[in-house]
């Protein structure tokens, strides 16, 4: 674990009312840090009752907004939030690259914490994937000490199936009931950006895998929320084609909808982003148990 300083710093996190954004907030806060939440509503920052804060509603992808309130930043924390209703997401992509960048460069801001994925810019046509490797690329151009964690499928996306789960006893993938997925907790990775944005010892540019605890396959995904929920939960495979008109009921265009079915793609891939050898540092502790205790069933 990174050790942390006893330096009072100003961080800016932006998205910071998602899973992974308000899990840093509160780590930072709690650590008495000025913190400066960023997204898109502002009720939604407030809610969060962030110590030692103060809440702006910016759109990430404006540069001029996002120059504004990082200046002055000792860290900061940067991703691209999910978007549908977009004209496509590598222009979503590139336009919250393009702020980030800005910010770095306009404010010199010393270290910098990005949020990217396995297998970051493996090949072209991999859907966010490989978009998250060109914020990888542009980052390294601006910022001299930035670190790009890397996580596999969040356990907290389990929720967007929540309604099917509990009442229909199943969820979905168009994957095969065999291919084992390295579920992550949202509130691992926001630990671990917590502690590299409170640290001012580290220096350079890397990145850091995110794996969970183990690879789980989809069966075995079922089998434990079975036992959690106890009632008789399983797995259902739909098609690439599922996916995409599902994504069309949520209103994702012609453009966005290829994207994501290429994303969905790239992560069934047997000998892909999900392929990524684990190491010691890329095992965290959260298990898909945990989660379904306390943000399934307590929720």
């Amino acid at each position: 674990m990174i050790n942390q300083n006893n330096k009072i710093m100003k961080i800016v996190i932006g998205a910071a009312a998602g899973n992974v954004g308000s899990r840093i907030a509160k780590k930072v806060a709690s650590a008495n840090h000025s913190v400066v939440l960023l997204g898109n509503k502002l009720d939604s920052l407030q809610n969060l009752n962030i110590p030692n804060s103060s809440s702006h509603e910016v759109d990430m992808s404006y540069i001029e907004q996002v120059v504004a309130h990082t200046k002055g930043a000792d860290a900061f924390f940067w991703l691209v939030p999910p978007a549908l209703g977009v004209s496509s997401l590598k222009e979503w992509y590139d336009d919250i690259i393009s702020s980030g960048v800005a910010a770095i460069k306009e404010h010199n801001i010393p270290r910098v914490v990005a949020l990217s994925s396995l297998g970051a810019g493996a090949a072209d046509n991999l859907g966010t994937v490989t978009y998250v490797g060109n914020l990888e690329r542009a980052f390294k151009e601006v910022a001299s000490n930035v670190v790009f964690l890397r996580p596999g499928y969040f356990m907290e996306n389990f929720l967007l199936q929540k309604n099917d789960i509990l009442k229909n006893g199943y969820f979905s993938f168009p994957y095969a009931t065999d291919h084992d997925i390295p579920f992550v907790s949202a509130d691992d990775i926001g630990d671990i950006a917590a502690e590299y944005l409170m640290d001012t010892r580290w220096a350079g540019q890397w990145s850091r895998n995110i794996m969970g605890p183990s690879n789980i396959t989809l069966k075995e995904a079922a089998d434990i929320f079975s036992a959690e929920l106890q009632q008789e939960i399983v797995y259902k495979q739909v098609t690439y084609n599922d996916v995409k008109n599902q994504f069309a009921q949520f209103g994702a265009n012609d453009t966005v909808q290829k994207e994501l079915v290429d994303l969905y793609m790239a992560l069934g891939d047997p000998n892909g982003a999900y392929a990524t050898p684990r190491t010691f540092e890329g095992n965290t502790p959260t298990t898909l148990e945990y989660v379904i205790r306390n943000k399934f069933i307590s929720k």
